[in-house]
């Protein structure tokens, strides 16, 4: 008989492994096929994609699922705010050529309409990457490392496989155990990161 995907989630929230692997493989040809149609970017998709089911596992662990619709429409609106928090950070960065200022529409208001992190924000964020540090010397060495090429230096998982030598599932299951941990760490020790 098969499991339902409501079922599937209690018995992972129990505890059992197995019953994460089999939502997973359920669904993952149907979100990646949304993802990559969003992206049309492989690679990236790949990225957005792994990214996706790390929150979905941190959110199921912390009982964050509630049963309003199907598995997989709350799985693509995860990864649909994963995607859009990509572009969004992209835009950031686009810089601004001299063509630019050829048309006659362009306005100065336009660059400065989404500015930069003030200084308030510089701190904060500094203060928190200062904080996180602190945290991952309570790690494996192995997961110290994974946390920071992906989350400090921004690698992408297939990046990250290729410089540690491991495989995609080694590094997505040492990034998510760490996270696991770290979540640990910050619950014992009352610390609340946040903007």
């Amino acid at each position: 008989m098969k499991s339902t995907d409501s079922l599937l989630i209690s018995l992972y929230q129990k505890g059992d492994e197995e019953a994460l692997s089999t939502l997973i493989h359920r669904h993952q040809k149907d979100l990646f096929s949304f993802i990559l149609y969003k992206i049309n970017d492989e690679d990236l998709a790949n990225d957005v994609f792994q990214d996706t089911f790390i929150k979905i596992i941190i959110m199921l662990k912390e009982g964050r699922y509630n049963e309003e619709g199907k598995f997989i429409l709350w799985a693509k609106r995860i990864a649909q705010n994963l995607i859009i928090d990509h572009f969004r950070a992209k835009s950031k960065n686009v810089k601004v050529s001299e063509t630019t200022f050829d048309n006659d529409e362009f306005s100065i208001f336009d660059l400065i309409r989404e500015p930069s992190e003030n200084i308030e924000d510089q701190l904060v964020s500094m203060q928190i990457q200062e904080d996180l540090l602190k945290m991952l010397q309570f790690l494996p060495e192995n997961q110290q490392e994974v946390i920071k090429l992906r989350f400090f230096d921004g690698l992408s998982f297939k990046e990250i496989a290729e410089h540690t030598d491991m495989s995609i599932n080694t590094t997505l299951g040492r990034v998510r155990y760490a996270l696991i941990n770290l979540r640990k760490i910050m619950e014992e020790n009352n610390i609340i990161l946040t903007r």
